[in-house]
């Protein structure tokens, strides 16, 4: 554990899932990683930049998405790497995965040599995609990816079984709430994935960062729902602002995701795409209208939505 950007990991067992927790309790450039042992093979999760320099062995590497944190340690790895067939692409080539961020040219650049250099991020065209509800049977237990879209198109946990331990990557349960801002992101899917993590049974539930590892279902849903809030407080705060009419840069501006202190090329493209799709729901919904070309204000007091359509009757 040598390298400059990491001080290594701790490593903590729950079953046969060894969570590999990175260095700062997993906070971002860090990650937690896993690694699940079987009586055939064993199989790592999410390489992060902790273990760089001193990966631990497997016959095969899972990675939950294509952001730079969840794969800087692939360098280390000449197993076989699989990745959702949606974020294949992002994963095979540093490019790829730079242009899902939606940055311009100059930025992206930065960006690309940030990747190599700390992040360790190379080509690896020999990763394969797989699909929601793959099993990979590792002998004795097994690791079933669910897709859970929202953060990136291809963005999966992982269940191991008969274990009952739920990795939900980054539906990390922190207090900077669900990221969706990046050009493949859709605060829909986020929202379904959520939904869909809620119903999952397991005995633990392990993040990709901050939270590190949440025994029982009952805390677990306690702390996703405040977690999903985070995205009722941002349209609350989009409500309040667009009390007098708005231009998206306004929005932009005013900031529904970073901190005012928070700067990087990265901040801008966020923040729009966020916005936008705040935007989105909340005109479906009938609480903003866009009033002019461009401008957008709040419907009435815009804070409730507005009941649905009454429908027939049913039949008794």
């Amino acid at each position: 554990m040598t390298d400059a950007h990491t001080t290594g990991y701790t490593a903590v067992d729950h079953g046969r899932v060894r969570v590999l927790v990175g260095a700062e309790r997993g906070a971002y450039p860090y990650a937690n990683s896993l690694l699940v042992r079987g009586t055939e093979s064993t199989v790592l999760i999410d390489p992060s930049l902790s273990l760089v320099g001193s990966p631990p062995p497997a016959d095969l590497v899972l990675v939950s998405h294509a952001h730079e944190d969840h794969m800087a340690g692939l360098a280390d790895h000449s197993a076989l790497v699989g990745v959702h067939e949606h974020d294949l692409e992002g994963v095979r080539s540093p490019e790829k995965l730079i242009a899902g961020l939606g940055l311009g040219p100059e930025a992206a650049a930065a960006v690309e040599k940030d990747y190599r250099e700390r992040f360790h991020v190379r080509e690896r065209p020999d990763a394969t995609g797989f699909g929601d509800g793959t099993v990979f049977d590792l002998g004795g237990c097994t690791v079933t990816a669910v897709h859970l879209p929202g953060h990136t198109a291809g963005h999966c946990g992982f269940l191991v079984e008969p274990d009952g331990f739920l990795f939900v990557a980054d539906i990390d349960l922190s207090s900077f709430g669900p990221f969706y801002g990046d050009a493949g992101s859709s605060l829909t899917d986020f929202e379904a994935s959520m939904r869909r993590c809620r119903e999952i049974e397991a005995r633990w539930y392990g993040t990709g960062h901050h939270k590190g590892v949440v025994e029982g279902a009952g805390e677990f849903r306690r702390r996703l729902d405040a977690y999903a809030g985070v995205v009722d407080r941002r349209s609350a705060a989009l409500l309040d602002l667009l009390a007098v009419p708005r231009t998206l840069e306004d929005i932009v501006a005013h900031r529904l995701v970073y901190r005012p202190h928070v700067e990087g090329p990265h901040v801008d493209p966020v923040e729009r795409r966020t916005a936008v799709q705040h935007l989105e729901v909340l005109a479906a919904q009938g609480r903003v209208a866009e009033v002019e070309p461009g401008l957008f204000r709040a419907v009435g007091d815009g804070r409730a939505a507005p009941p649905p359509a009454a429908g027939p009757a049913s039949g008794g």
